[in-house]
């Protein structure tokens, strides 16, 4: 399982690093998208990949990490997906308003040269 999870992880990882590193502002967004995903997958593992136990603790249980997974982890992953949300929702908002304003959709705003995309 841990290796499954660190090959997906590699693969989001290298995905968005790749979409950041093209010229168009959708291709950027997306990166950032996919990387923000491989951030909350590797913070989600940190807390030991165990099913079926409980993050809280209850009556008649020892408080130990033997009968109880780590809730820190989830909590700093529900924190980053709002803060993921909201950065994508500014940079759609921004990427909008640059191509409104150039007329294009690359990063740096540069004219499109003749081998681009339309």
């Amino acid at each position: 399982m841990e290796l499954a999870l660190s090959s997906f992880i590699g693969v989001l990882v290298a995905g968005g690093v790749y979409l950041l590193l093209r010229a168009r502002s959708f291709d950027v967004i997306l990166g950032l998208t996919l990387l923000s995903y491989a951030v909350n997958l590797l913070i989600f593992s940190m807390g030991r990949l165990v099913v079926g136990k409980p993050p809280i603790l209850a009556e008649g249980v020892a408080p130990t990490l033997a009968n109880h997974t780590d809730p820190l982890p989830q909590a700093l992953v529900l924190t980053a997906i709002v803060i993921a949300f909201a950065m994508t929702a500014v940079l759609l908002v921004v990427a909008i308003r640059s191509r409104g304003a150039s007329r294009t959709d690359h990063v740096d705003g540069d004219e499109p040269r003749p081998g681009d995309r339309p």
